[in-house]
């Protein structure tokens, strides 16, 4: 299906798939307008765009937004740690080592997997067939919790509030050193590494604003225990921002030290709170996980050391 857009004066100097993704009847997300653009299907007086291309006024943005397909991904009967549920959204508590949504190598056993089987045909369909319901998510080996949309209002209301750094959002991690303040904030842009892709960096030209606020909860001598509030809520973000303040998060073999003293599966790195305003009944509500096993045990073994 062929959609025009023109570029109004208020929106030029954006990126493409800024553009894109503030296109409220389109329903894509910015990454999903990215895909879109690396296959061709945004066009420009004929010519695929770059992600990096920014609109000019009065530019006719040409979008080739494929037709719905079935999810090429079967439901599996994964038991899920539900921490609360109802008619529109799931509250999960993801494990270590759950990839969030299929991807290239893990078409089985991730997150969207398990919460097929659990909600049937009862989830968002915004952001592509391969993310049902899939609104937010962290990483691999983060632990904590995770909102799943069941319908696509709700889908839209949570992404809105994303959008507008609305969402309470409190991990707790433990990082390498002795941090002497007892709080901090890191505000220094993100953006995708220029020595490894598959790496973010600070990049204070065409990085995306990104702050990340500190507290020491507890001191270990050689490693603290920090809780850290997302006020924006960018790829790697804490991992990456600990790490730039001579901190990184125990364990992170991507931004931290490559050896560790201690037998982990990656970052100590745990999404602890998740608050936001309920779509359907439009009061705040807020959810807390108890810390992870593993790092229950690594903080008592801390103790004793």
């Amino acid at each position: 299906m062929a959609v025009k857009r023109i570029v109004s004066e208020s929106e030029q100097g954006q990126r493409i798939d800024q553009f894109l993704a503030e296109q409220k009847d389109l329903e894509i997300s910015r990454s999903y307008a990215a895909k879109l653009i690396k296959d061709g299907k945004i066009t420009l007086d004929g010519k695929n765009l770059k992600s990096s291309y920014k609109v000019k006024n009065l530019d006719e943005i040409m979008i080739d937004m494929p037709e719905p397909v079935a999810l090429d991904v079967e439901p599996e009967d994964i038991p899920l740690d539900i921490v609360y549920e109802d008619a529109d959204l799931l509250i999960v508590n993801k494990p270590k080592g759950m990839v969030v949504h299929p991807a290239a190598g893990h078409f089985q056993g991730t997150l969207v997997n398990a919460v097929m089987h659990h909600c049937g045909t009862e989830l968002s369909s915004i952001n592509g067939v391969m993310r049902p319901g899939i609104v937010h998510r962290i990483d691999k080996n983060t632990t904590g919790l995770l909102v799943i949309c069941k319908n696509d209002r709700t889908h839209k209301s949570l992404a809105a509030q994303l959008k507008e750094h609305s969402i309470t959002r409190k991990y707790v991690a433990i990082v390498c050193g002795n941090i002497k303040e007892e709080d901090g904030t890191v505000d220094a842009p993100l953006g995708r590494s220029k020595k490894d892709r598959k790496k973010q960096a600070i990049d204070e030209i065409n990085g995306r604003h990104a702050v990340t606020h500190y507290h020491v909860l507890e001191r270990f001598g050689e490693y603290t225990l920090v809780e850290c509030v997302l006020e924006t809520g960018r790829t790697h973000q804490i991992r990456v921002h600990m790490a730039s303040i001579g901190h990184p998060v125990l364990g992170d073999d991507v931004y931290g030290p490559r050896k560790c003293p201690f037998t982990l599966e990656g970052q100590c790195l745990h999404a602890k709170v998740l608050g936001f305003m309920h779509p359907g009944t439009n009061q705040y509500v807020e959810f807390s996980s108890d810390y992870p096993e593993y790092m229950v045990r690594l903080m008592d073994r801390l103790r004793k050391h």
